[in-house]
């Protein structure tokens, strides 16, 4: 597996992001980096498709005040994790990996709170399936878990037909058309940061097309064992979802009607939120993460 590196100064001044990067060696030789802040219980965040985790900035002051210990890494592919070349060289069980890895056998976290969107939610929600005993708790926000057997929404699919057909992908737009708000230069300019040129690109160029979306993808036996598991899980289960996001929002109240661990919960709907609900509201999203794990 050929990979690149983002150079480091592409992360110089960063708005609003003073963390130190930490990195890790996987076993098969990517390098993965994360940035954490706060003492206590691990809130995992993990980001999606095409962002890193400057997603969460805004959250994890929060979280660290809150008496938590914030960890954000970077999806391989993404951020300041190493970039495979080839779109070949991803897959969902890779990323799975990827992330079991640094979070149970670097890191070895236990009692964990999920926070997942996006594609976070899609390799999360298999972390907790396939390692139910090293959770605490699931937040999923924007996500869900597709096995392929119902067709993605039409806004979806052309999202998807936008990444493989664009010439240049620009990471800033893409991000910029999840939100709300209107995303400022220097916000725009750190979604851009990881990626120098095209090269650097094959991650957010083959997610997309990791999502399950037919009953014989790869991924969908796995999913679908981790349906079957988190359906029975007693294990708490928040679905903190915005209220404007015309692709993962018809799974919130799935997600609240099958999850045994979603039973008698209030569940949040983030008001004035696009798909990044981080970016449009991420201070309301870490106080409903507080709110569920302190009360």
């Amino acid at each position: 597996m050929k990979l690149l590196r983002t150079p480091d100064d592409r992360f110089t001044d960063l708005t609003d992001f003073p963390y130190d990067p930490h990195y890790v060696d996987l076993s098969d030789g990517v390098r993965v980096a994360y940035v954490e802040a706060g003492e206590g219980p691990p809130v995992l965040l993990l980001h999606g498709e095409p962002s890193w985790s400057y997603l969460y900035r805004t959250m994890i002051p929060v979280l660290a005040d809150a008496g938590f210990r914030a960890i954000a890494p970077d999806l391989v592919g993404f951020g300041r994790s190493d970039k495979p070349v080839s779109k070949d060289d991803h897959s969902y069980a890779r990323h799975v990996g990827w992330m079991r890895e640094l979070a149970f056998d670097v890191l070895d976290l236990r009692d964990v709170t999920l926070v997942g969107q996006d594609w976070g939610g899609l390799i999360g929600l298999r972390l907790v399936a396939e390692n139910a005993d090293r959770f605490a708790a699931v937040v999923a926000a924007n996500t869900g878990l597709p096995t392929g057997d119902t067709r993605m929404p039409d806004v979806w699919w052309a999202f998807r037909e936008a990444v493989e057909k664009a010439p240049v992908l620009d990471i800033g737009r893409f991000v910029q058309s999840g939100c709300r708000t209107k995303l400022a230069p220097e916000v725009l300019a750190a979604y851009n940061a990881p990626f120098p040129n095209e090269t650097y690109k094959s991650g957010p160029r083959a997610m997309p097309g990791l999502v399950p979306n037919s009953p014989d993808d790869p991924a969908t036996e796995a999913n679908r064992a981790a349906w079957a598991t988190l359906t029975k899980l007693d294990l708490p289960f928040l679905c903190a979802f915005s209220d404007s996001d015309p692709i993962t929002g018809p799974m919130s109240p799935i997600l609240q009607r099958t999850m045994a661990g979603a039973a008698g919960l209030e569940h949040p709907v983030i008001a004035n939120a696009g798909h990044f609900l981080q970016e449009d509201a991420g201070v309301a999203l870490a106080e409903a993460v507080v709110r569920f794990r302190v009360t």
